[in-house]
């Protein structure tokens, strides 16, 4: 069953000087237009190809991949508005469009939102929408536990920190006394579960738990020592832009790390580097 909105993998069954038609199933032939079909394609072919409507609203393919798919949230760019709505840059040539009744306020060209892409029920055609509250799950479902790894986007500021998207479903929030470097709206990073309150809400950390953060960056630093004649001018003095732009953690989890080090007795710290230890 085709999937309009999202990458489906169909088969070519003919081919014309407009391209090739691929295997719809119950939607027919599904054209994708030579502009976009891989070099030296032949009759018989599997290709991973995206499903939409083009401007004239016609089912079409293409092996051009948007920014993101149906179901999926993304922080995109508006590049019209008109009487319609606002237009966002989603990565085709046709732009998607945010119904004024879709938007929390009025977009503005030029701007860029987080929005929702979903397939409109009642014209069947590709939309987004900045009300993403109702697409979000606000509460774990029992899916998470303290210290899983997750996949966040960067959704909108508040008072104590930032609401993220967690795996595409889920609402968390980031608190700002935790972070140890800027973050932007639509940014993408892996964090970790901080902890399921009583009100079964997630709190999201960029860190690992302590314990374990610390014990996997021994590695990394001792690896690094090694790779530089067992030296580094960067200690736990120094600063924490500087650290993170290394070894990509915070300064007080590196320096539980260089700790942990000494106390094995596998470096030594000095006051402006820090030495493996002679064997």
């Amino acid at each position: 069953m085709i999937k309009v909105g999202k990458k489906n993998y169909l088969q070519i069954i003919q081919l014309t000087d407009h391209g090739a038609y691929l295997d719809g199933g119950d939607h027919n032939k599904i054209l994708l237009p030579r502009k976009y079909a891989p070099k030296g394609f032949q009759s018989g072919d599997w290709l991973d190809v995206f499903v939409y409507y083009d401007s004239e609203d016609r089912i079409i393919a293409t092996t051009r991949q948007p920014y993101a798919e149906v179901g999926q949230f993304a922080y995109l760019k508006v590049v019209d508005v008109n009487p319609t709505g606002a237009f966002l840059d989603w990565g085709l040539e046709k732009d998607l469009l945010v119904p004024y009744q879709e938007q929390i306020s009025r977009l503005k060209k030029g701007n860029s939102y987080t929005v929702y892409i979903y397939l409109d029920r009642s014209t069947k055609r590709i939309t987004a929408t900045t009300k993403i509250d109702r697409h979000l799950k606000e509460t774990n479902d029992k899916k998470y536990r303290k210290d899983d790894a997750v996949h966040i986007m960067i959704w909108r500021q508040t008072e104590i920190g930032y609401s993220v998207i967690i795996d595409n479903e889920y609402l968390g929030l980031l608190y700002k006394n935790e972070l140890f470097r800027p973050v932007r709206y639509g940014q993408k990073l892996k964090g970790f579960v901080k902890a399921i309150r009583d009100d079964d809400k997630i709190d999201i950390t960029l860190n690992k738990g302590k314990k374990q953060t610390s014990e996997d960056l021994t590695e990394v630093i001792l690896h690094y020592l090694e790779n530089n004649n067992g030296v580094s001018t960067i200690t736990d003095k120094s600063k924490p832009e500087t650290i993170y732009a290394e070894f990509k953690v915070s300064k007080a989890n590196f320096k539980r790390a260089v700790g942990r080090l000494l106390k094995a007795g596998k470096i030594v710290v000095g006051k402006e580097e820090i030495r493996l230890t002679e064997k």
